[in-house]
């Protein structure tokens, strides 16, 4: 009778390793699955004007795309690398449920905490877990002043007897560019060092086959990542060969094709082949921003060892525009058109409608396009950050007006614009402020903002100021055209987040000559293009913000370096001819 009970624990704990000993690989077994990724969603759960992408189609081709993986005899992981939120208006005023609903339905099996699930208070974020039947993932962050992860660091799939982690990372420049409010008990550490550290706890718990980062850090060509935070490419060069297999990435809202070795293709098109990026053994895949594409990538396992087959981005309806003989215009699909998915129509449209009401009101025209696509406003001044810029300092009563150009997130059109339109312009809610600054205090402020570098979203927007920036200092300042003065007082208008330090900028919260209007940017932005309209863009050219290269400042210090030098030798004639001559 005594057997009966060790007799029970032999058999629980067989019972226990058998999952784990089905999951190990056979030798001369092939298995295949495969990745479905997308990311940078930023609320486009619904198509835009042209009937580009949405959550109908994406549900239709991802349905599409799992079946022809289980035809093929392999298995489908879909993953999200990140920034569920913030973008369209819809989406925001309703946190993102339709968009989280909508990813359920697909059947996403998880996600990385991008930096913009940060830009609303944690409680929404919570609530966006709880909506979710995927997990969020990350395993940097970490409670403030603890060794205790807020999230779930990874998660493990079996996908047709093969045991895949997939570990989620998230930028550390989400400290810097998220509402300092929101990230004020949180820490971000080191991508490499914890991906090292998790990697040794799957491997002595797990035991994974293949081993797949989820990242929202994003790609840079070369490992050259400027003033952002070090991205994919230098994780997979940073790791030792073989901690991990994949990365699957975001952040930098890139179609990650390459067209030779650390050099990625430019301007890449909807069909056209794509390889991704390879780095110290490992794969380095995004497939652009907003459900655009769906990146697929089939692999094969085999003796433990992983072989990419294929690799394409598939376009969701993206269309390309055609001039008629008649002069009209028409959008055609780059491909055969995906239909909706009709369950998914009826999970989204009541969100649509309910949010339609408040949102198509028009509130103003202007006579062309105010430019604030991502490639301008933080790589040089635009008319979009001039409208912007002037209407804040109209709200302020400023005497000019700075914010980064990350905060603004796409253009306005020619024509009608609606309250909508603004939303998607300005979607983060942040209020406008201004501060008063001596001359002297101005200069050391602008010494930082004015040299952020370019291809970050800190990149200065000006109006109503002009100045040379070297890269360390600003020279030649004017505001209104006056030359500064360091003994004189400057009103500045500026956004919260950035004056709370956000993006990198200098907190002037503190200052005593700091104000809040209370007032939101989307809110002051809408009552000036009410008065202002219809606008017209040549009033908002950009003007009197030079930043100099490298080379000018090497050529602007030798000119300057050159009557130095004449000088010594003019000076001590000075002084001994007269002597000369006396004597």
């Amino acid at each position: 009778m005594l057997l009966f009970p060790r007799r029970g624990r032999w058999l629980a704990l067989i019972m226990l390793l058998l999952p784990m000993l089905a999951q190990a690989w056979q030798t001369d077994r092939s298995y295949r699955f495969s990745i479905l990724h997308t990311n940078d969603h930023h609320g486009r759960y619904w198509t835009n004007a042209q009937g580009e992408y949405g959550l109908a189609a994406q549900k239709t081709l991802m349905d599409k795309q799992r079946y022809d993986v289980q035809a093929k005899g392999g298995g489908a992981l879909i993953l999200s690398a990140g920034d569920v939120n913030t973008g369209v208006p819809e989406s925001d005023l309703l946190n993102a449920e339709p968009d989280i609903r909508g990813m359920n339905l697909i059947g996403y099996d998880a996600m990385a905490l991008g930096n913009h699930e940060f830009d609303k208070p944690l409680s929404v974020l919570q609530q966006q877990q709880k909506w979710a039947k995927f997990p969020f993932l990350s395993a940097n962050i970490y409670q403030k002043g603890t060794d205790q992860r807020l999230f779930k660091p990874w998660a493990t799939f079996n996908r047709m007897g093969l045991k895949i982690a997939v570990i989620g990372l998230t930028t550390t420049d989400t400290l810097k560019i998220s509402n300092p409010e929101n990230i004020a008990n949180i820490d971000i550490r080191d991508p490499v060092k914890e991906t090292e550290k998790a990697v040794a706890e799957l491997r002595a718990s797990e035991k994974p086959d293949v081993i797949v980062a989820l990242t929202h850090m994003g790609h840079y060509d070369d490992g050259q990542h400027g003033s952002n935070a070090p991205g994919d490419v230098e994780l997979a060069r940073s790791l030792p060969p073989g901690t991990i297999n994949v990365i699957i990435g975001g952040h930098s809202q890139d179609a990650v094709c390459m067209e030779k070795d650390n050099v990625s293709v430019k301007d890449y098109q909807p069909g056209q082949p794509c390889q991704p990026d390879r780095q110290n053994g490992v794969w380095i895949m995004q497939a652009k921003e907003w459900g655009k594409y769906v990146g697929r990538g089939d692999f094969t396992f085999r003796n433990g060892e992983l072989t990419l087959d294929s690799y394409q981005l598939i376009p969701v309806n993206l269309k390309h525009e055609v001039k008629n003989l008649d002069g009209s215009v028409s959008w055609l699909t780059w491909q055969e058109e995906i239909p909706p998915n009709s369950a998914m129509m009826k999970l989204l449209t009541p969100y649509q409608l309910r949010a339609a009401k408040k949102l198509d009101v028009t509130v103003g025209s202007s006579d062309g396009v105010f430019v604030g696509e991502r490639d301008k406003v933080r790589f040089e001044q635009t008319n979009l950050g001039q409208l912007i810029l002037r209407a804040q300092m109209a709200a302020t009563q400023a005497d000019f007006a700075v914010i980064s150009g990350g905060g603004i997130r796409t253009s306005l059109a020619a024509g009608k614009l609606s309250w909508r339109d603004l939303l998607q312009v300005q979607p983060f809610g942040n209020q406008v402020v201004s501060v008063t600054l001596t001359g002297d205090e101005l200069l050391k402020y602008l010494a930082t903002v004015a040299n952020i570098k370019t291809n970050s979203g800190g990149f200065a927007q000006f109006s109503n100021i002009s100045l040379v920036a070297d890269g360390k200092a600003v020279s030649e300042v004017k505001i209104n055209g006056e030359p500064l003065q360091k003994d004189k007082t400057y009103r500045m208008a500026t956004n919260s987040f950035n004056a709370s330090g956000g993006d990198g900028y200098p907190n002037i919260e503190a200052h005593a000559g700091f104000s809040n209007t209370g007032l939101r940017d989307a809110d002051v932005l809408r009552d000036f293009v009410t008065a202002h309209s219809p606008l017209k863009i040549a009033d908002y050219a950009p003007t009197g913000i030079v930043h100099l290269t490298e080379q000018q400042v090497q050529e602007r210090d030798k000119a300057q370096e050159k009557p130095r030098k004449r000088s010594y030798p003019q000076a001590i004639l000075a002084w001994i001819w007269p002597r000369a001559l006396h004597n």
